[in-house]
């Protein structure tokens, strides 16, 4: 093994949370290592985690793709623009996709050597206590030893397999497979109606595929709004999803000609699902699994989480962890958030993560977005509310544009109206939500957004007529 290299802060893991941690240290003058071990088909260095490499990046690029497709295949027309000979070429496609992955990759690769970041590439993990610290110990082409005051763990998640069933990436699938399937399947079948099983979903549905979503929750989407889940499902029906909830799923059969899935419906009624492809999407698991973590007796959770308190803080003096590989929402602008924080609080300062306005976005079309409480939470929590809605249907933005699916929604406090949640169904909900974050990072009322000025033609008019609505008086509606 080589000298052992001394740093101020190392950071296992070059994910969102990660990278974005040893940028953040490096900008406040410590001296930084970040290891991280993604391999691109050539072998080389694939810095970004699972969200550049096989989730968040590679899923919108296919997302962007399909949805042209789609749009030149049935809504064209609309337009006055006839196509002829509609083609998917789907090698293009997955090449398009890369492209963007790597862009990424290279470029996450230049903000390192730009902020004087030291890159390890290959798999860290914990070796014991030093005097002052901790050693590293890096596994890749070579082998590295490093010690650092403080480390910071950023090792991110897996998806989570069905008991008895592990992925193969070729009939049953992970979001990793779900990106590289190289034609369109006929029959797609999904196990799990969340974020990643509704993104893949529909970006096969609309190259063609017939799509079935089984979901064992009797609720569809029962993280957000009730009233937003209800548009969101009615949509996607209307698009060919198919989507099944309340089941059980049984045995699972994998083949050479396709998977099949023998399951219970809601009514108790036995069935099986025959598909070309079957991608499952229950959930992620913390990446703990060869981080040595009993070496230096850092505390794990049942689940394998990181136990760390509010600041991120893990049962270990100087060792810190974030993002998925923690309590809280496995978000990669979470996991972003948490690694500015960490980084300043190693120096001193007062970094900052408030959960309560951290958004959440399926991009889906429509696109669903939301921040804050439910309704239904509200309502639990005995809360006394007001609530508003303003549809797109009514706005000239999304008329134009053809897209009028969804809407606005506002709740603010019965007594202060200060705003507790918004909730978007619709087109670019995605981006509509900032201002919601920053309206309730301010504490701002739904009066305070009613009464600002919002660019006309724009699908934002509908944000300040929903927070109207709240005072029920929309002027567009």
């Amino acid at each position: 093994m080589a000298d052992t290299k001394l740093f101020d802060v190392i950071v296992i893991g070059g994910g969102p949370g990660g990278y974005i941690a040893a940028i953040r240290a490096a900008q406040l003058g410590f001296n930084v290592a970040c290891i991280d071990e993604w391999k691109n088909d050539k072998g080389g260095p694939a810095p970004g985690g699972t969200c550049t490499n096989v989730g968040c990046i590679p899923s919108k690029a296919l997302l962007q793709s399909s949805e042209h497709y789609d749009q030149a295949n049935h809504h064209f027309a609309d337009h006055g623009i006839a196509v002829k000979g509609l083609e998917i070429d789907v090698a293009k496609m997955l090449a398009r996709k890369d492209t963007v992955v790597k862009q990424n990759n290279d470029g996450i690769l230049y903000l390192f050597k730009k902020n004087k970041i030291t890159f390890f590439h290959g798999r860290g993990s914990f070796v014991k206590a030093v005097d002052g610290g901790y050693e590293i110990k890096v596994a890749g082409a070579t082998e590295e030893s490093l010690a650092g005051k403080h480390v910071i763990v950023a090792t991110g998640s897996s998806a989570r397999a069905l008991p008895g069933v592990p992925f193969d990436e070729e009939s049953v699938l992970s979001n990793d497979g779900a990106l590289r399937v190289a034609a369109v399947p006929k029959k797609l079948g999904l196990i799990g109606s969340g974020v990643i099983g509704l993104e893949m979903g529909s970006v096969w549905r609309r190259l063609g595929s017939e799509v079935t979503i089984l979901e064992g929750l009797p609720t569809f989407l029962g993280a957000v709004d009730e009233q937003v889940s209800k548009e969101a499902f009615k949509a996607f029906t209307k698009q060919g999803l198919k989507i099944e909830l309340g089941v059980k799923v049984g045995e699972i059969k994998a083949g050479k000609k396709g998977v099949s899935v023998a399951y219970v419906d809601a009514k108790g009624e036995a069935k099986e699902l025959a598909v070309d492809k079957l991608i499952v999407s229950i959930g992620r698991v913390p990446n703990t699994i060869g981080l040595n973590a009993e070496a230096v007796g850092l505390k794990l959770d049942e689940r394998g989480a990181i136990v760390v308190d509010g600041d991120c803080k893990t049962s270990l003096p100087n060792v810190w962890a974030i993002g998925d590989v923690v309590r809280g929402p496995m978000l990669a602008h979470k996991a972003e958030e948490e690694g500015v924080a960490v980084a300043e609080r190693i120096a001193g300062q007062h970094g900052h993560v408030n959960f309560n306005t951290i958004p959440w976005v399926i991009y889906t079309n429509p696109e669903i977005a939301w921040v804050g409480q439910t309704e239904q939470q509200l309502k639990a929590a005995g809360r006394a509310y007001k609530a508003g809605s303003f549809p797109f249907l009514a706005n000239g933005r999304a008329r134009a544009l053809g897209d009028t699916t969804g809407f606005v929604k506002f709740l603010a406090d019965a007594a202060t109206d200060e705003i507790l949640g918004v909730h978007i169904v619709g087109p670019l909900a995605s981006e509509l939500i900032a201002e919601a974050v920053v309206a309730m990072e301010f504490k701002a009322s739904a009066e305070d957004i009613a009464r600002i000025c919002h660019a006309h033609p724009s699908l934002s008019e509908a944000t300040k007529e929903a927070a109207l609505a709240v005072d029920k008086r929309t002027l567009n509606f």
